[in-house]
C-alpha cells in the first residue's frame, strides 16, 4: 500500500513541478520579457486586486517595475499578460493599433462591460461606432454646443457648491459630469431618477476592480447588479422612444442611435447600442470626474501653477 501511495505522491509532485515550471517559462516563438505567471489558475490575481489608496502607480505595477523593469509578464484572472510601462513602446503600440496590434480585453472585463461593447469591436464596425460617437463629440459639436453648455453647467454647479459648508470633490464632480452627459446623451433630467441611475454606476465602479466572482455579497456581484440596473433603465427608455419616435424626439444622442437602428441595412443592433450608451455614460462618469479631482488636488498643492493658469485664463 505504502509503495503505491509513495509512487502517486512522487508523480503528483513531478506533475505540479512541471506545471509551475511551464507557468513560469511559457513556450513562445519569440523572447518573453521577465516576470512571473504566479500560481496555477489564479496567477498573480490576488496581488493585483489588493486595495490601495495612493494616487501613484498601483503597487502591483510598481513592485514589478522595480524588479523586472518597465516591461514584464504576469497572469491575472486566468489570462497571461505582458504589461508595458515604457513610454516609447506604448506610443508605438497605439500608433500601430489595427495594423500590428489589435485591442483585446480579458473575458472577465468583457463580461463586465458587455460582449458587444465598443472595446470589443474591430475593423469596419469599430470605425462605424467611432463616427457615430464623433457625431456628438466631434470638433464642430464641441465648438458650437458642448463647450458653451458645459461652461454654463459648471458655473451653475460651482455657485451651488458655494452655498454648502463642504463638498466631497470626487462625488461632486462625478454628479456634475454625469448630469451633463446624461442630458446630452439621453435627455435624462429628472433629479430623482437621475440620482438613482447614477447610484447604479457608483455600484458598478466600486466593484469594477475586484475578483470576478459573481455571487451575492461579493464586490463583483454588486458591480454586475449596478450594470444590470443601469442597462434596464436604458433598455426601457430605448423601447419607449422607439414606440413613438416623433413624439419622444429630444434631439440627443439617443435620437441619433434610434435613427441608425431604424435604417434598413444598419450595422447597429439594439444590444450594441445599449452597450455603447452604457460605455459612454461610464466613461464620462468615472474617468472625467477622476481627472478633474486630481487636477484640483494638484492645483491646490501647487499654488504657483494655479496663479499661472489664472493669469493665462484672464488674458484669454
Amino acid at each position: 500500500m505504502w509503495p503505491i501511495l509513495s509512487c502517486l505522491l512522487t508523480l503528483a509532485t513531478i506533475y505540479f513541478t512541471r506545471l509551475i515550471y511551464k507557468r513560469r517559462n511559457p513556450s513562445c516563438k519569440g523572447n518573453l520579457p521577465p516576470g512571473s505567471l504566479g500560481l496555477p489558475l489564479i496567477g498573480e490575481t490576488l496581488a493585483f486586486f489588493a486595495p490601495y489608496t495612493a494616487s501613484d502607480l498601483h503597487p502591483f505595477v510598481r513592485k514589478r517595475m522595480d524588479r523586472y523593469g518597465p516591461v514584464f509578464k504576469t497572469s491575472v484572472v486566468g489570462q497571461p499578460f505582458i504589461v508595458s510601462a515604457d513610454e516609447d513602446l506604448n506610443r508605438f503600440i497605439f500608433q500601430q493599433e489595427g495594423r500590428l496590434f489589435e485591442s483585446w480585453w480579458p473575458r472577465a472585463v468583457m463580461d463586465t462591460f458587455g460582449q458587444q461593447n465598443v472595446g470589443h469591436m474591430h475593423g469596419v464596425m469599430y470605425k462605424y461606432l467611432k463616427s457615430l460617437i464623433l457625431s456628438l463629440f466631434g470638433v464642430e459639436s464641441l465648438k458650437e454646443t458642448l463647450l458653451p453648455e458645459t461652461n454654463l453647467f459648471v458655473r451653475r454647479t460651482l455657485h451651488e457648491w458655494v452655498t454648502k459648508p463642504s463638498v466631497e470633490v470626487k462625488d461632486g464632480t462625478a454628479a456634475m459630469i454625469f448630469g451633463l452627459t446624461a442630458k446630452k446623451l439621453i435627455s435624462y433630467e429628472d433629479e430623482q431618477s437621475l440620482n438613482s441611475l447614477r447610484q447604479s454606476f457608483v455600484a458598478f465602479v466600486d466593484g469594477l476592480i475586484s475578483f470576478p466572482l459573481d455571487i451575492p455579497g461579493t464586490a463583483h456581484h454588486k458591480c454586475m447588479e449596478g450594470r444590470r440596473n443601469a442597462m434596464k433603465v436604458l433598455r426601457e427608455m430605448l423601447h419607449d422612444r422607439r414606440k413613438s419616435p416623433q413624439e419622444n424626439r429630444k434631439r440627443d444622442f439617443f435620437d441619433r442611435v434610434i435613427d441608425e437602428l431604424n435604417k434598413e441595412k444598419s450595422l447597429l443592433t439594439e444590444g450594441i447600442a445599449l452597450d455603447l450608451m452604457f460605455a459612454l455614460l461610464f466613461a464620462s462618469f468615472e474617468t472625467t470626474s477622476l481627472a478633474l479631482t486630481l487636477a484640483l488636488k494638484y492645483l491646490i498643492d501647487h499654488p504657483q501653477v494655479l496663479a499661472k493658469v489664472t493669469v493665462s485664463d484672464h488674458f484669454c
